[in-house]
């Protein structure tokens, strides 16, 4: 078939304003995509998407599940697969995408059984936020990362536990709000210090009162009473630099505590370990 030369031009403004323009492709003989999951039972994605899943093949585990529920949108797996596309969005690195599909699968499914995990994941996707392929190899100061995901996973860990207090990962959550609020706080101190360098001596005091008000018994305070001992002598306030001294000194005589990272492994941990979900392959 020849096309004079107006006729090519308004096919050519038609496409540009029609996506995919299927009848110019045709015509210039472009080849059409195939898919290659087409006329797949909702039993075969399912599996297939699962061996994905397992095998750490999480970009192909993904692509398969929207396929699932893009045609089964109401079958047998629907719940179950919408769990393990959160899963499967969260180890492809697609943090939104994860939490985008966690709160899908709550408000859906609210009293399904397995509601907990949703709640948990969506917390761990925000406590991971942030950390890069060489953080999980080389030691990094957590607290010195943008607060913003901790401070928004601690509040989805306490919901999780608010809601759920016997959940099998109650454990698991407790102790990653401990490590947050810890991770919090430093970061509290680390502006509180970045003040006090520059001379803002006031602001390095409020941020101080911030954490021994919200954020005590933290390995914040003992870095927080110094830093504001310093910061009043700056401003001569030399009788709240004094008190600042003394309940630095009653409470850390030795020195601030040595922080540890010995910690006896949860039952959610060494499950996952086992089965390879929390290793990148």
């Amino acid at each position: 078939m020849r096309l004079n030369t107006k006729t090519a031009i308004l096919l050519l403004l038609l496409c540009a304003v029609l996506p995919g323009c299927s009848t110019l492709s045709n015509l210039f003989g472009e080849k059409k995509e195939t898919d290659e999951y087409a006329g797949w039972s909702a039993d075969k994605l399912y599996t297939e998407a699962k061996h994905a899943l397992m095998d750490g093949s999480y970009q192909k585990a993904v692509t398969i599940y929207e396929k699932l529920e893009a045609r089964y949108p109401f079958g047998k797996y629907s719940s179950q697969a919408q769990l393990d596309m959160a899963y499967a969005y969260y180890k492809n690195d697609e943090p939104d995408s994860a939490i985008a599909a966690a709160d899908r699968f709550i408000s859906l499914s609210p009293r399904n059984p397995h509601v907990d995990y949703a709640y948990y994941l969506r917390a761990l996707v925000n406590y991971n936020r942030g950390i890069s392929f060489l953080d999980r190899f080389l030691p990094t100061d957590t607290s010195q990362r943008d607060p913003a995901p901790a401070k928004e996973a601690h509040q989805q860990f306490n919901e999780l536990l608010t809601k759920f207090p016997h959940s099998m990962y109650a454990a698991d959550a407790r102790q990653r709000m401990t490590a947050l609020r810890n991770n919090i706080a430093m970061y509290e101190a680390h502006v509180a210090e970045y003040y006090l360098r520059r001379g803002a001596y006031v602001a390095a005091a409020k941020r101080c009162e911030t954490i021994l008000r919200d954020y005590q018994r933290t390995p914040a305070v003992p870095e927080a009473l110094k830093i504001q001992e310093e910061a009043y002598r700056q401003l001569n306030l030399n009788e709240l630099a004094d008190a600042a001294a003394q309940i630095y000194a009653h409470n850390y005589p030795n020195g601030p505590p040595q922080p540890t990272e010995v910690r006896e492994r949860t039952a959610v941990e060494t499950f996952w370990d086992f089965i390879g979900l929390e290793r990148d392959n």
